[in-house]
């Protein structure tokens, strides 16, 4: 069964075959019919379908998936076009402002293009429920996560992990190989931001490891 219509299908076919992926959908499917989960569930796997396992390059690591209407659509901290930018992203695009001097769009938080650059835009917990922040986190998302970011650790390409924030963090242990980079701070929320995110330079920090390895690097502007 093609879930993701590129190399992914292959290479995470050992997971998606698992009775706990299996169970996963099944608990997903149901509250799908039985309450308002977000994104609309044909963009569960967004990520995955527009960033392939070759073409990752960057991992950016989020929790959840934004709980209120029309705002998630499968892309950590990403939200549909014509969506009033959440202050999490708002302070992402300060931050590469200051970074590298780009200037994004103030009335766009769609992140798709990151995605087709190679940027996995990876939440941990890909449904939620309108208005309940974390509530599917005992749908057992997890495990098929974990596991993406346990696959990417294998690659021979090097890769960069954003880890923003402790739960992104605590995602650190499975990234074991030395060839790939880790940059982490606290998280872009208003309540953390000024602690450690702004000036972290993960953008140009990002390019200038890609560069480095020989790797084309990202195009942050949108």
């Amino acid at each position: 069964m093609e879930l993701f219509h590129n190399d992914w299908d292959n290479i995470l076919k050992d997971i998606t075959s698992t009775k706990e992926f299996y169970n996963t959908m099944v608990l997903a499917k149901k509250a799908y019919e039985t309450t308002t989960v977000f994104p609309p569930k044909e963009h569960i796997f967004d990520a995955l379908k527009l960033t392939s396992y070759e073409n990752t390059r960057v991992v950016i690591v989020g929790q959840d998936p934004y709980h209120g209407i029309n705002e998630a659509h499968g892309l950590s901290f990403s939200v549909r076009p014509g969506i009033k930018l959440p202050p999490s992203l708002q302070n992402i695009y300060k931050e590469i402002y200051n970074d590298l001097g780009i200037i994004e769009p103030r009335d766009c938080g769609d992140l798709t293009k990151w995605a087709k650059e190679g940027v996995l835009l990876l939440n941990s917990t890909l449904t939620v429920e309108k208005d309940k922040a974390n509530s599917h986190a005992s749908l057992g998302w997890d495990f098929f996560t974990d596991n993406i970011i346990k696959k990417l650790n294998e690659k021979d390409t090097p890769v960069v992990f954003i880890l923003w924030g402790s739960f992104a963090r605590s995602k650190k242990v499975f990234i074991t190989n030395p060839k790939h980079l880790i940059i982490e701070s606290t998280h872009p929320s208003p309540f953390s931001a000024n602690n450690g995110f702004f000036g972290s330079k993960p953008f140009s920090r990002t390019n200038d490891f890609l560069i480095k390895n020989n790797l084309k690097p990202i195009n942050w502007q949108l």
